[in-house]
């Protein structure tokens, strides 16, 4: 008998609740989209939409932004780098030993791998030098990267012959011209655990190539590196057959990171095993820090916008005055009150947020297939759709205006409405 009381008694209050938020959000409602006698106070609340729309929009905005450049940087970082590298956790080079290939034909998930050297290098032709790197790559490499798709003239490496690709600009600098037979590139690295000795050219290791194609990616990237063949290099380095410096890997992208662990918990502590954006940390470091930085000072100006949002509510407050004494003579509380006011808060932002929202959906979507601003003739300013992007706006907009809310209504009192 007594728990049947206790749950009449629950049920009641919850139909209560409900009866009184329902009143509370009917009222808030007709006070934030009727006209006030006082115009100011229009104007007041116009200001206040007018800033949470333009806050909610410019922070949409900066954020896809930020992942347009990122999608804009990772597209310039595809052609060169692997989904994974493994090298070794010591020293600049290992054996590619039977246990590691069988550890990579076995390991779900690697489509392709091709072995690696990398080395800083002199270059040398026709009386110019250039110092930049080396990298030797095996037959499989254009399976991991799809460095050959971005031939800018010539051809991708002649395995068969000891031929080079290389980077436009360090072809610029040595004035080196494509399937010139007239004079070779020259390769120079030092000899290791060479002493001294007066006749230089004893102290390094020389290859002579003909460059058969170059690349253009980037500035950096083109002034960087020289694609050899793998066996050439090992020559180059006094490298035994089966000796590397890194292993790349083309891998199946919605797996990738499984593939890692599974890669880390079969090879032990002798080997790194890294991911694409740990290979470039310092880029998406610095990408991360300057979209945090953005999204904090736009925070900010957002936390001033809302001022307007506590400032109209508390000149609606004292508009209805009256009213809200009415309300109170016919058995509001003050609790429910004061929710009338929160709720007008949060539906304005939410107002505000809707319209900021679908006006930066708009422009992105008018940017991507009109190209509308451009960063140079050719290239579009990058800017992507993200949900994770509308989810930060939306979440922010939503407390800062919650929180401005509960802050003007903490102006109502038991004074005020007796």
């Amino acid at each position: 008998m007594k728990t049947e009381t206790q749950s009449k008694t629950r049920k009641s209050y919850l139909t209560g609740k409900k009866l009184s938020l329902n009143f509370s959000l009917y009222i808030a409602k007709r006070y934030l989209f009727s006209k006030s006698g006082n115009n100011a106070i229009n104007i007041i609340t116009i200001i206040a939409t007018i800033g949470v729309i333009v806050g909610s929009l410019a922070l949409f905005l900066v954020l896809s932004v930020f992942s347009g450049l990122k999608s804009f940087g990772v597209n310039f970082l595809n052609p060169t780098d692997p989904d994974i590298r493994i090298t070794a956790n010591k020293g600049k080079s290992f054996f590619f030993t039977d246990s590691l290939q069988q550890v990579l034909n076995e390991t779900e998930g690697v489509i392709a791998y091709s072995k690696i050297i990398e080395e800083r290098a002199l270059f040398s032709y026709n009386q110019k030098e250039q110092i930049a790197y080396v990298k030797g790559v095996d037959h499989n490499y254009t399976k991991v990267v799809q460095i050959d798709s971005l031939i800018s003239s010539g051809n991708w490496v002649d395995f068969n012959t000891n031929s080079s690709f290389i980077g436009a600009g360090i072809a610029d600098k040595l004035s080196l011209g494509v399937l010139n037979y007239g004079e070779s590139l020259h390769i120079s690295v030092p000899k290791a655990n060479k002493k001294y000795t007066i006749n230089i050219k004893n102290m390094f290791n020389r290859v002579h190539t003909q460059a058969v194609g170059t690349f253009s990616i980037s500035e950096e990237l083109d002034n960087k590196y020289t694609f050899i063949s793998l066996h050439l290099c090992q020559e180059l380095l006094s490298y035994k057959n089966n000796q590397i410096s890194a292993i790349d890997i083309k891998s199946n992208t919605a797996d990738t990171a499984s593939i890692i662990k599974n890669l880390k918990n079969k090879l032990g502590t002798d080997f790194k095993v890294l991911s694409q954006e740990e290979l470039n940390a310092a880029f998406y470091k610095i990408l991360n820090t300057e979209k945090l930085v953005a999204y904090l000072i736009f925070t900010l100006v957002l936390i001033i916008a809302i001022f307007n949002v506590i400032g109209s509510i508390i000149m609606m407050i004292l508009d209805k005055k009256s009213n809200l004494k009415t309300l109170y003579n016919l058995g509001a509380n003050i609790k429910e009150i004061k929710r009338i006011f929160v709720l007008q808060g949060f539906l304005l932002s939410l107002f505000g947020l809707f319209v900021g929202i679908t006006i930066g959906v708009l422009a992105i979507v008018l940017q991507n297939n009109f190209q509308l601003f451009m960063i140079t003739q050719d290239i579009p300013y990058p800017i992507e759709l993200k949900l994770p992007n509308v989810l930060i706006v939306c979440t922010t907009i939503i407390t800062l205006g919650y929180f401005a809310a509960k802050i003007a209504s903490s102006s109502i009192s038991k004074s005020l409405v007796d």
